[in-house]
This record gives C-alpha cells, sequence and structure tokens, in this order.
C-alpha cells in the first residue's frame, strides 16, 4: 500500500477523527465526509484513497466507537501507523479490515510524505527521505482478518465457506 501522509501527534482521540454529533450516521462514506473536522477541517475534501494516517502514542483513545475507524476507512485511508493505539480502537479498526501498524520510528514521517508499506515484510518506505522503519507484524490471525475485509466476512469465510 502506497499514499501521503496524515500526520499527527499523540493522544488522538475517537472525537477528534469524528465528533461525537455525527455518531447517527453508519454509511462510512458520509462519516468520511467530517473526518478530522474539529483538528484538519480540509482533509475531507483532501484525502485521497490509499493516504496512510500517521499518529503518535495511544491514537484512538477516548470513546470505544467503531464510527472512528469506519470514517477512516469510508475516506479511503488505506492504513493507520503509530507508535501505540488505544486497544479499544486496535480491535474495532481490525474487525472493520482496516490495516493497523506499530512503528517506533513514526516522527520521522512528516506531513504529505510519499510513503509505501510492505505488510508482509512489516517495513514502511518513506521515499520522500528514503528511510525505511520496522513496524510490528500483525499475528496471522488478526492479518487474515484484515485480509479478509473484517471480522464480518472472516468469519463468513470460516463458518460458512463462503470465498470473496
Amino acid at each position: 500500500m502506497a499514499g501521503r501522509a496524515w500526520r499527527f501527534g499523540d493522544d488522538i482521540d475517537t472525537d477528534a477523527i469524528i465528533p461525537g454529533r455525527y455518531l447517527v450516521i453508519n454509511d462510512p462514506r458520509e462519516l468520511a465526509l467530517h473526518l478530522f473536522e474539529g483538528v484538519r477541517p480540509q482533509m475531507a475534501v483532501q484525502v485521497r484513497a490509499g493516504d496512510i494516517v500517521v499518529g503518535g502514542e495511544n491514537f484512538g483513545c477516548g470513546s470505544s466507537r467503531e464510527h472512528a475507524p469506519l470514517a477512516l476507512k469510508g475516506s479511503g485511508v488505506s492504513a493507520v501507523v503509530a507508535k501505540s493505539f488505544a486497544r479499544i480502537f486496535f480491535r474495532n479498526a481490525i474487525n472493520i479490515g482496516l490495516p493497523l501498524f506499530i512503528c517506533s520510528e513514526v516522527d520521522k514521517i512528516h506531513d504529505a510524505d510519499p510513503i509505501e508499506i510492505d505488510m508482509a515484510g512489516g517495513v514502511i518506505h518513506n521515499l520522500a527521505s528514503g528511510e525505511s522503519y520496522k513496524t510490528t507484524p500483525l499475528p496471522s490471525f488478526l492479518r487474515d482478518i484484515v485480509d479478509a475485509g473484517g471480522l464480518i466476512e472472516y468469519t463468513k469465510r470460516q463458518v460458512c465457506g463462503v470465498k470473496a
């Protein structure tokens, strides 16, 4: 996966990702229209399919709402890279098929840097600087869920033998 980095700092909470007033919306594409509305108002109209959100420590903290990863996925964001994730955000993202990568060197990635992520190899390539950074690989069972497009599709495949 490859895209432009959207850089954020530490402790980005779910209200920053998608304000609480939009919790009545369940369509990921409609939620995406309000992505980071209070923090980066132009992001929703500027984000392109494949772009990658880069955060610091404790990305996705706050409430347990699944609307935050849904808004990210609905916008076309292909992945989120951070130093660490709030546990419930991490699992909500995996459950909807949004790949997450833990990387201790995210501070070296700047806003708008073009980056590529080798999911299988666990490496992020910063095309602006020429540097590469290792990620903590997802366990294979979580990678299988992401590859299936989320927990519902994964379960269908496991229980019903349904193929993509």
